[in-house]
């Protein structure tokens, strides 16, 4: 992971640090900021993974997440000790990427964030990708084309924005058309993490976001079919 940049924003001093040492020993860059408007400044391009405190003076880690969303769609993992399903469910629906509660083991911190970048860097770098496409580069499906490399998508012709967990959850049901994914199979094929039952309420968060930003009507999805007590299923027609 050299030359990797990661931005930390927390107020606690001490945690910072003790983040910044485990990071750098595995050879990221690190970044600090203590307080919300700071990290905001010290925002980058260069800028790979953003871990961020909720409960900070000041401006809170959710108001921050949704400035970063405005202008970025960094990987943003939350770093708190607010821990019940619905503080972590705000989270997620400001932006955020994953969540792990305080206290936490930096064997946890460190899978987390080298999941997150890894999926960054290798699918969401357009500069790695050469100029001219393929065809075949693209699956196609109802009003809905997506690019199989990286983060590219458009529904019926327009360009369409989605953070690196949306993209994928769209790009591996897209590949699998019918195939029913349980919460657990989507879990734990995008996170590369085990399954337990409170991650159902992430997975169904980004389903939503993803919903908003694909169909013609969220409320009535016509591409991502919920299938009662079994998961959700992408169908491809409107």
């Amino acid at each position: 992971m050299n030359g990797v940049k990661i931005l930390v924003i927390e107020d606690d001093a001490d945690i910072r640090e003790g983040v910044r040492i485990l990071l750098e020993s595995e050879g990221f860059l690190v970044d600090e900021a203590e307080n919300g408007e700071m990290g905001l400044r010290k925002l980058s391009e260069d800028i790979s993974l953003v871990i961020l405190d909720i409960m900070m003076p000041g401006m809170s880690g959710i108001r921050v997440c949704e400035e970063i969303r405005k202008k970025s769609y960094v990987p943003i993992l939350f770093l708190t000790a607010k821990a019940q399903e619905s503080d972590k469910l705000l989270g997620l629906m400001a932006g955020g990427d994953d969540y792990l509660p305080k206290p936490f083991s930096y064997a946890e911190l460190l899978g987390r964030v080298k999941a997150q970048v890894r999926r960054y860097t290798v699918y969401s770098n357009s500069s790695d990708v050469p100029p001219r496409q393929e065809k075949t580069d693209y699956i196609r499906s109802g009003g809905i084309q997506i690019h199989t490399a990286f983060n590219e998508v458009t529904v019926d012709g327009r360009p369409v924005e989605l953070t690196d967990i949306e993209y994928h959850i769209l790009l591996i049901m897209m590949q699998n058309k019918g195939k029913i994914f349980s919460a657990q199979n989507l879990y734990e094929s995008i996170w590369n993490e085990p399954y337990f039952y409170n991650c159902n309420g992430t997975v169904m968060v980004h389903i939503r976001k993803l919903r908003v930003k694909i169909e013609p009507n969220s409320q009535e999805p016509v591409y991502i079919k919920t299938v009662w007590g079994k998961g959700y299923r992408f169908e491809g027609e409107k």
